[in-house]
């Protein structure tokens, strides 16, 4: 009887452990995550209307990345930048009109250039984790944003920014933070 009783009390607890697990969370695709900023571009002369531009090559300065979303894109009217999350700002240099210098050695890769007209912008920000769920942990939302141009450069392409709201937060990319005209 006594081992009896101690079989249904194991059985209870196994029972009891295999009905509390949960399968393996997953965090869908469809979780917003940390968002990128999006800017819109648009004509300096008319700034209801977007205006692209032509082969625009991005890199990320301090790490030297090229954004590969807009590696030579043969025409562009909107960006969506990603900021980092472990620093309060982030800089890129937009370099329009990109094209390969490749210094007489087509077959050199290793002393290519890109040419072009390079803007720097630099992004400001206060960073905010977020939890999400158990399954996608957290993710970044940015506070009181700002995108400055590079003054000191006399071949600007980029002529002004705009926040689209005061105090402007990335918190979804599925609309524009700032516009720049050019």
């Amino acid at each position: 009887m006594r081992k009896r009783n101690l079989s249904l009390i194991l059985i209870a607890i196994m029972a009891l452990y295999y009905f509390s697990c949960e399968r393996d969370d997953i965090c869908p695709d469809s979780t917003p995550t940390t968002p990128r900023l999006k800017i819109d571009l648009l004509d300096v002369a008319n700034s209801d209307n977007k205006k692209n531009v032509f082969d625009l090559v991005v890199i990320g300065v301090d790490n030297d990345f090229i954004l590969e979303d807009y590696n030579f894109i043969e025409r562009v009217d909107s960006l969506l930048l990603p900021l980092k999350t472990t620093e309060n700002s982030t800089q890129y240099i937009l370099i329009k009109d990109a094209s390969i210098n490749d210094a007489g050695t087509p077959d050199d890769t290793s002393d290519d250039t890109i040419d072009g007209n390079q803007d720097l912008i630099t992004i400001n920000y206060s960073r905010e984790e977020v939890y999400v769920s158990r399954a996608c942990g957290y993710k970044t939302i940015f506070r009181n944003v700002t995108l400055n141009l590079d003054t000191n450069d006399p071949d600007r392409w980029i002529v002004s920014r705009q926040p689209l709201t005061d105090n402007q937060s990335v918190e979804d990319e599925t609309a524009a933070h700032f516009t720049m005209s050019h």
